[in-house]
């Protein structure tokens, strides 16, 4: 492949789980729109997952069009303006026979509730602000599916679920990454699918399921 362009000056702070996500998204994205071939994908998502700087993200999207460097911070920390408190309201997905996809970039409240009857609901974490240590998903699969992504980095228990004739598989097996938020699933799965899984990491696969 062709050189990289080279980084942006400035940034030597380090990156975490989340910006080496965003970086391998926005990569994926770019294959997925022809802009890098696969090889190039497979070598600079292997560069991604291993960089320790926001340098060495940069580098990586440098010659991609749009965002900018991914989840650094645009002023010093003083200059920030204080973020709103998000509400305590939980969040309420509910679907009978359709799809709900809660996806890209929301923040993500201490409590959820999910429920399907029949349909689907798909809760991507990969792209939301979470600013909560713990979050709380309760959940209830009639005969529906309810589909979990969440970030590297993050934990996640499922020993608050109870399942009858559905199904449980968790898919997130790693090691926690310290600081990183903890997802605790509670409800129950009566005679439907509850999947937690971690991003896929080549554009275009598909579930296993």
């Amino acid at each position: 492949m062709t050189d990289l362009p080279s980084q942006r000056p400035g940034s030597e702070l380090r990156a975490g789980h989340a910006d080496r996500e965003e970086v391998a998204e926005r990569l994926r994205e770019a294959a997925g729109d022809g802009r890098i071939d696969l090889e190039e994908l497979e070598e600079r998502l292997e560069r991604a997952f291993t960089a320790k700087t926001y340098g060495e993200l940069d580098a990586l999207t440098a010659d991609l069009p749009d965002p900018g460097a991914p989840g650094r911070p645009p002023r010093p920390q003083s200059q920030l303006q204080p973020q709103p408190q998000p509400s305590q309201e939980p969040m309420v997905l509910r679907t009978v026979a359709g799809d709900i996809r809660q996806t890209g970039y929301w923040v993500v409240p201490e409590r959820i509730v999910a429920k399907s009857a029949l349909g689907q609901i798909r809760i991507d974490f990969t792209r939301a602000e979470c600013r909560h240590r713990e979050v709380h998903l309760e959940l209830d699969a009639g005969m529906g599916e309810i589909r979990i992504v969440v970030p590297r980095g993050w934990s996640v228990r499922t020993d608050g679920l109870s399942c009858g004739f559905g199904s449980v598989r968790n898919r997130v097996t790693e090691p926690p990454a310290p600081g990183m938020p903890v997802l605790r699933l509670t409800g129950s799965s009566k005679a439907g699918t509850v999947v937690v899984r971690y991003p896929f990491r080549w554009p275009g696969r598909r579930s296993e399921d």
